[in-house]
């Protein structure tokens, strides 16, 4: 598809996919915390697939969490603005890193988790085509923080 580049409020997209998945999911508690990410620049539609693919995959790994708490939020590092998505669900062994981003790649069994294993390549496809960078951090039973970085848009 075109790719169109727009200025794209984080906050509010971020907001607004949060209230679109607890709709979904009605029965659960959990807290969403927006900390000022930037606004971004890209095509909006891509980026509300990657916010989508990102707090869906928050929102099913906390899961289990009596408070389940997803914050969002970023700043501008040189020539890129770093957004990040972190949760307080179950984690991951960052000696699986390198697997987070393979099409078919699971670091959960499909009994305990739903999906299939092609969410976060597809959030590593359209961050880089936007020039950005994707990448994680966890620790087992103590959540997970999901970076993405794109490009910062320099007017003439």
């Amino acid at each position: 598809q075109e790719f169109k580049t727009t200025d794209i409020d984080m906050a509010g997209l971020a907001k607004d996919v949060f209230e679109e998945l607890k709709a979904v999911n009605p029965d659960r508690t959990v807290r969403l915390v927006i900390n000022h990410p930037p606004t971004g620049a890209g095509d909006l539609s891509m980026i509300h697939q990657v916010v989508v693919n990102l707090l869906s995959n928050a929102m099913k790994f906390t899961r289990k969490r009596e408070e389940a708490v997803i914050e969002i939020g970023g700043s501008h590092h040189g020539d890129e603005a770093i957004y990040y998505i972190k949760d307080n669900g179950v984690g991951f062994d960052m000696a699986e890193a390198d697997k987070l981003f393979g099409v078919f790649q699971r670091l959960h069994s499909a009994d305990e988790y739903e999906g299939t294993g092609v969410g976060l390549a597809i959030v590593q496809r359209i961050i880089a085509r936007h020039g950005g960078r994707v990448w994680a951090e966890s620790e087992r039973e103590k959540g997970a923080t999901f970076y993405f970085s794109l490009p910062v848009k320099t007017y003439p």
